[in-house]
């Protein structure tokens, strides 16, 4: 029993000596592996840190690089990250939008989108910001499906660069229906909506926007004045407006709407209002504004007050090189050209300074200025090349323009070309600047404006109907028909050449006729002799809330003089002076002359001549005298014969006219004093001249002019009709003289 008992307790120390070495074991083991797990963890997330550091790290990076335009760099850290999150793509993306780099953003989309990555907002709104500044409407589209999908539309950025989106390609209709869709929950696509109808120039839309904006600011209102401003006939609309943000004492016009609305004021030559508006500049602070100081001087200088302009450029501290060169321009077009000399003289030579100046010698007279400054340029551009085309056609030297055309033409622009056209009109050289066009048509050089106005003057100039109708038929496919410049030009083209029904036609084709488009559809009427239409016209223009011009009433006393009515034209004239400011040129008093002359009214027409505020010129002499010889008024017409001849010693008209009206009264010993006198004068009629257009050319015929190409078939058809015609009378008188005597017998 005793040794059993002792094997037991043996036994049970073995048991726990076993158990305890057991536990300590397991304990030990259990340990361990907590402390492995922790340094495991530890190093994971240490790990995982550290990654996303080095992401942001290098995402800030990519953006300080991309700001700096370093755009190769940040590609390179791009490239090289082991991972990219979202905004690593977003900020390169962003970055090659910033620099107009749209090739390049729009491949790193493909490729982002290759690499399974998902688009977020941020992504999915610089994506489209790209797409609408390099006009990628099809991709732009791609987008949007894209959009729709993950359900973006309504996030504020995707919405509004979905709507900058379809404004900026001019799909305003598809812009609409984004605005139509999501403007309740996004406020920004009001603005947008209203920016996209003024590039669009749909103005009457974007004023009903305008009208339901929840909330207007001076931001929005300045959209608007803007919109308006720029289009023919509305700067009248943006005073209108301008007036309206005054109303509102909340609301307080900024730089850009001053600057804007001073713009406008020139524009209209409207001195009192500009004035106004410069007082609202010094108040809110803005004349220091260099934007807002060149409107300023641009203001004074259209409205022909130098001294003004003068005073706000010696103002500025540091003038900028914009506000120099508008004050350079206004005094060289006031004709002020020592004191543009002298500013020039103090400015750092540039390209831009010295072709103004180079136009400014060459409108003053002085060629040979403009020719040394051009030579002193350290590097010709384009620009100067095509300011030189001009000198040189505005001197009359156009071998040299042609000269300097054919040098540059290759790689000119629609201005060099346009010069050299224009070049060709003022040298009356017509039928060249036509033969160039269609050069520069083959050649697919863009026309403008000025292309089209050159090309009708150059039609009009040549009578020539049928080129004329070509080139409007061209003009028809540009966006330049409704434009005032160029409908101003198509009007006075086919007036010119008598077409008045396609006149009518072209100018109701004109967007918001302006005075010049008036008057040259009233003067086409007048010179056509259809003087009550002229004046119906004239009307017109005044109830539309057109001021008249000196031109529009030379057209209108015309017109007067056409259907005889000394009333209306003699009301008109004193209106002109005294309602509208207008002082009377040599034109006005030639057409008064002419109108009472044919009236009858020579006593009254004389007066006036007398009364004239400026010298009298030979014109206006020779039309009182052919109303004296009409009228056989001898008494009046040897007065206006014996100023006309002291004024002009050697005119043969006053030989002519006198001698006819002695010979029509019958005093031929004075009839014959004058012959003689004309004898002395060796006087020799100027031969006159007609045209015909055949097969778009203009063939010029005169009085034995033998020049003419196909000279000798000409007169041997005339001789052949002439024959066929004496041959007719012949046998008419013949016949006449056989049935007489048949009578008689």
């Amino acid at each position: 029993m005793v040794k059993r008992i002792d094997i037991d307790k043996t036994s049970m120390k073995l048991y726990r000596m076993k158990m305890i070495i057991r536990h300590s074991l397991t304990g030990t083991w259990r340990h361990q592996r907590w402390k492995w797990s922790f340094r495991f963890c530890s190093n994971m997330c240490c790990n995982s840190n550290n990654t996303h550091l080095s992401i942001v790290s290098t995402n800030i990076a990519i953006t300080e690089l991309a700001k700096k335009g370093l755009l190769e760099q940040a590609r390179n850290l791009f490239d090289k990250m082991p991972q990219r999150s979202i905004v690593s793509w977003n900020t390169m993306i962003s970055g090659y939008s910033e620099w107009d780099k749209f090739s390049e953003g729009l491949s790193l989309v493909s490729l982002m989108r290759s690499s399974c990555i998902k688009l977020n907002e941020s992504t999915l709104s610089s994506v489209l910001s790209v797409c609408a500044r390099s006009q990628s409407l099809n991709r732009g589209k791609e987008v949007h499906g894209l959009v729709l999908k993950s359900g973006y539309q309504s996030f504020q950025l995707v919405g509004s660069a979905l709507l900058y989106l379809y404004s900026t390609c001019h799909e305003i209709e598809d812009a609409r229906m984004v605005f139509d869709v999501l403007h309740r929950e996004n406020e920004l696509l009001w603005s947008l909506m209203l920016v996209g109808y003024v590039k669009c120039n749909l103005l009457t839309d974007a004023l009903e926007i305008f009208r339901k904006m929840p909330t207007r600011d001076v931001v929005a209102w300045t959209t608007l004045i803007s919109g308006y401003s720029k289009v023919e006939g509305g700067c009248q609309k943006a005073l209108e407006l301008f007036r309206s943000i005054r109303e509102d004492t909340e609301l307080v016009p900024n730089e850009f709407t001053l600057d804007c609305v001073l713009r406008v004021s020139g524009r209209l030559g409207s001195l009192y209002g500009g004035r106004a508006v410069h007082g609202l500049v010094v108040k809110f602070g803005f004349e220091w504004d260099h934007s807002v100081s060149g409107a300023l001087i641009d203001f004074y200088c259209s409205c022909e007050v130098l001294d003004d302009a003068m005073l706000v450029y010696s103002a500025l501290v540091n003038p900028s090189l914009n506000n120099s060169n508008s004050l350079i321009g206004g005094l060289i077009l006031a004709g002020r050209i020592e004191e543009a000399r002298y500013l020039f003289n103090g400015l750092i030579k540039q390209d831009h300074v010295y072709n103004l100046m180079i136009k400014g010698y060459a409108m003053a007279g002085q060629v040979e200025e403009s020719k040394q400054l051009f030579l002193e340029m350290s590097e010709r551009n384009l620009t100067s090349i095509n300011t030189m085309i001009s000198v040189y056609s505005r001197n009359g030297e156009i071998d040299k323009a042609v000269e300097l055309f054919e040098e540059v033409k290759v790689q000119g622009n629609s201005v060099t070309w346009n010069s050299m056209i224009s070049g060709y009109t003022q040298n009356y050289e017509h039928e060249s600047a036509l033969k160039l066009y269609t050069t520069m048509r083959r050649l697919t050089i863009s026309q403008t404006r000025s292309t089209f106005s050159a090309l009708f003057h150059a039609c009009s100039c040549l009578g020539s109907l049928q080129q004329g109708q070509l080139i409007h038929a061209d003009l028809i496919k540009t966006p330049f028909e409704s434009n005032n410049y160029v409908g101003t030009a198509v009007v006075d083209m086919y007036s010119k050449c008598g077409s008045l029904n396609d006149a009518q036609t072209s100018f109701h084709s004109i967007a918001y006729p302006n005075v010049a488009a008036w008057t040259a559809l009233i003067n086409g009427y007048a010179h056509h002799g259809l003087g009550s239409e002229a004046l119906v016209l004239f009307h017109q223009m005044l109830d539309e809330g057109i001021n008249p011009n000196a031109a529009t009433f030379v057209g209108v006393l015309l017109a007067c003089t056409c259907v005889g009515l000394v009333g209306d034209g003699t009301r008109l004239f004193h209106v002109m002076q005294e309602y509208y400011g207008i002082a009377p040129t040599l034109e006005h008093y030639t057409c008064m002359v002419d109108l009472l002359g044919r009236s009858g009214h020579l006593h009254e027409a004389e007066k006036l001549v007398n009364r004239m505020t400026i010298e009298p010129d030979s014109i206006i002499f020779v039309a009182l005298l052919n109303a004296c010889w009409f009228w056989m008024d001898v008494e009046v017409g040897e007065r206006v014969a014996e100023k006309l001849l002291s004024l002009d010693p050697n005119s043969t008209s006053s030989c002519v006219i006198m001698a006819n009206m002695y010979a029509g009264i019958g005093r031929w010993w004075e009839k014959m004093r004058v012959r003689k006198a004309m004898k002395k004068l060796q006087y020799r009629k100027d031969p006159g001249y007609s045209w015909i257009e055949l097969n778009n050319k203009v063939q010029f015929f005169s009085v034995d002019n033998r020049t003419h190409p196909f000279c000798d078939t000409i007169y041997s058809t005339l001789a052949n009709l002439t024959a066929n015609v004496d041959s007719e009378i012949n046998f008419d008188c013949t016949s006449k003289l056989f049935g007489e005597s048949e009578l008689l017998s």
